[in-house]
């Protein structure tokens, strides 16, 4: 294990030196890199690939389920979604050098706080290797380095992505040191990053609760924490009965992988008889399987029963929990005891209920009549995002170019001196 700090130091320190040129070049510099990268992306759409087919193959023999395996999955048309967003980071506005506050002291020194890169962006994920590109590209852009552990189930997809890039940047005269990944050394590579301290300006780590605790737990370098995705929509009273479902079809079966897609539905109990045999034949024809309390179970039988450990559950599968409620202020309180913070939304044609769950539900994103598969940054218009930050401090919510920023003050005198 020393040898291996030792090696994964020696390529973070590389990282280090990198971030130091990548965080000089201008907005022009940063967008032709990044339109180079996803052009290389293209180009190699036919490696990446099949080096993807072995991580499925892979994935099957060791039954890492199919979300995982559906987030693992890379194809020509994903690949060419992946150079899309790219080329949409390259050309948002670069966060550096934003003027972020300014003012004058009463002796005359001038003060401008600016948005300046972290230095060295690290990121610990799991079965997604759209991250890999993803970070790299909003690291990038925004002045970063980036290292990257993307785990064993995405080795060989992961590797094939970080060459790609490392060649793109280096064809363009860039230090392709700017990207870097600890796959190869497995887990110690990842215990060696969690405790770069001094090497590593921030963590940030994406995947399955567990990881995401082990991460925040055992880390020395600074970390934003993304969490899991414990998502509700609650249906209200006056909720219409197309919004309640095809907005809760939506939000669970386009993708149901996904830490935004719904998992936990509530239903006020006045609209009950009225929203969910609609809504529950239909969830069931598109192959949801519904865990639900006495209520719904009476209205279809083909709902199971709910445990109590259904309303904790992220399924990330075709599996709902669905509960019924008394009023708002029940809603609210489940919401308050089982929401991992991630999104909620609320489908309601009464503005009062609307605005009371908009103040005091306490989660990163809070919607109404709209689906929670908009929590994301592309959807956002982030071009991509790091990840969904639960957490309270520096980031919240979908983290694009911006969560990729410190902030630094310059100080502009001429001689003045503290009385």
């Amino acid at each position: 294990m020393t040898t291996i700090a030792a090696s994964v130091d020696e390529r973070l320190r590389l990282a280090k030196d990198a971030a130091r040129e990548i965080g000089l070049l201008d907005a022009e510099s940063k967008t032709s890199l990044l339109n180079a990268v996803a052009d290389a992306l293209e180009a190699a759409s036919d490696v990446i690939v099949a080096a993807n087919a072995d991580d499925l193959e892979r994935g099957r023999a060791t039954d890492i389920g199919d979300a995982l395996l559906d987030r693992l999955r890379l194809d020509e048309s994903r690949v060419a979604a992946l150079a899309a967003a790219v080329r949409a980071v390259a050309v948002l506005p670069d966060p550096v050098g934003r003027v972020l506050d300014r003012r004058t002291l009463a002796n005359g020194l001038e003060l401008t706080k600016v948005a300046v890169p972290f230095g060295v962006v690290g990121s610990i994920y799991e079965a997604r290797p759209n991250v890999t590109v993803d970070i790299a590209a909003l690291a990038l852009r925004s002045g970063n380095a980036v290292v990257l552990r993307g785990g064993t189930a995405a080795q060989s997809s992961n590797a094939a992505l970080v060459t790609v890039m490392r060649d793109a940047l280096q064809a363009q005269g860039v230090t392709p040191e700017a990207v870097q990944s600890v796959d190869d050394f497995g887990r110690d590579g990842a215990r060696a990053l969690m405790n770069a301290r001094g090497l590593v300006d921030v963590l940030v780590p994406r995947g399955s609760a567990s990881l995401i605790e082990t991460v925040v737990t055992q880390s020395t370098v600074p970390v934003i924490e993304t969490g899991a995705g414990v998502v509700h929509i609650y249906l209200d009273a006056s909720a219409r009965d197309d919004w309640a479902r095809d907005i809760v079809l939506n939000a669970k079966t386009q993708r149901p992988s996904v830490c935004n897609a719904v998992e936990t539905v509530l239903v006020h109990r006045a609209a009950a008889d009225r929203l969910l045999p609609e809504l529950l034949a239909s969830l069931v024809d598109a192959g949801v399987t519904v865990h639900g309390d006495e209520t719904v179970v009476a209205h279809d039988s083909r709902a199971i029963a709910a445990t109590d450990d259904d309303w904790a559950r992220e399924y990330l599968s075709l599996d709902l929990a669905v509960r019924v409620v008394d009023d708002l202020d029940e809603a609210l309180a489940h919401i308050r005891r089982y929401s991992t913070h991630h999104t909620e939304s609320i489908i309601t044609a009464d503005q009062a209920a609307a605005d009371r769950f908009l103040a005091e539900v306490d989660s990163a994103v809070v919607m109404v009549n709209a689906s929670t598969r908009f929590t994301d940054g592309g959807e956002f218009g982030f071009g991509a995002e790091v990840g969904i930050s639960t957490q309270k401090l520096h980031a919240r919510g979908p983290m694009g170019l911006a969560e990729l920023t410190s902030t630094k003050w310059l100080g502009r005198g001429d001689g003045q001196v503290r009385a």
